[in-house]
C-alpha cells in the first residue's frame, strides 16, 4: 500500500476566527479545529433604536465576518481561508441585556434573570473561499434560580461577569444558578458547535480531516 503523503502546509485550508475571545476559541478546539489566525473585529456593538435581539445578534456577527474576511483576503497566506465569527445577545423580552464592563450593569442584569426565564441568542457566520457567507441563528432558553442577595454579592465580587453578555458566564460560577436549560449549551457560552461545523462542512472545509491531529 502506498503511503499517502501529507499536504504541505501550504496546500491545507487555513481557517481563521474573527474573535478574541479565550471561550470561542477553546470551544473551537474542542471541535478538534485550530485556527491559524484570530482577527477580532473592533465593532460598536450597540443596539439600533428598536432592533429586535435577533437582528442584533445577526447584524454584529455578520459585521464581524466581514470585516475579518476582507482582512484575511488582503493577506496572501489566508487569502484563500475559511473565515467564522459569532456573536452572542441575552435578552429578557425584548429588552437586550449589556455586555457587563461594570458592577452596577451586572447587578442590574442578575436581578432581572433572578428566578425568570431569559432567551440566548447567538449567530453563527461561515464564509470559504468561494466568498458565500452562511449563517445560522440559535435561540436558546435558560432559567435562573432565584437569587439571594448573598449569591449576587458573592459572584459580583469573582468579576466573572466583566464582560460577559448578561452579565454572566454560564461555564463558570453561574452555571449553578441555571434551573433549566433548553436549546445549545455551546451556543450559550459563545460558539454552537453542530451549527459552526455544519456551516463550515457545507462550504467545504475538512472538519473531520482535522480530527486527525487531535490527541
Amino acid at each position: 500500500m502506498t503511503e499517502t503523503t501529507p499536504l504541505p502546509q501550504a496546500a491545507r485550508a487555513k481557517l481563521v476566527l474573527a474573535s478574541a475571545s479565550p471561550r470561542r476559541l477553546a470551544l473551537l478546539q474542542q471541535a478538534g479545529l485550530e485556527p491559524d489566525a484570530l482577527l477580532p473585529a473592533d465593532l460598536d456593538e450597540a443596539p439600533l433604536k428598536g432592533e429586535k435581539p435577533r437582528d442584533l445578534v445577526r447584524r454584529l456577527a455578520r459585521s464581524k465576518l466581514d470585516v475579518a474576511a476582507a482582512a484575511a483576503r488582503a493577506t496572501g497566506e489566508l487569502g484563500e481561508s475559511y473565515v467564522v465569527a459569532a456573536d452572542t445577545v441575552v435578552a429578557v423580552g425584548r429588552r437586550i441585556l449589556p455586555k457587563a464592563e461594570v458592577t452596577d450593569e451586572a447587578a442590574e442584569c442578575l436581578r432581572m434573570l433572578s428566578g425568570r426565564a431569559h432567551r440566548v441568542y447567538t449567530a453563527v457566520c461561515v464564509v470559504g473561499p468561494k466568498d458565500r457567507p452562511r449563517e445560522r441563528l440559535v435561540e436558546t432558553r435558560v432559567r435562573f434560580k432565584r437569587l439571594s442577595s448573598r449569591e449576587v454579592d458573592a459572584y459580583l465580587a469573582s468579576g466573572e461577569w466583566r464582560g460577559k453578555a448578561g452579565g454572566y458566564a454560564i461555564q463558570g460560577l453561574a452555571g449553578s444558578f441555571v434551573v433549566k436549560l433548553v436549546g445549545s449549551y455551546s451556543a450559550v457560552v459563545g460558539l454552537p458547535l453542530y451549527e459552526t461545523v455544519g456551516l463550515l462542512e457545507g462550504e467545504g472545509y475538512p472538519v473531520r480531516g482535522a480530527w486527525r491531529d487531535v490527541g
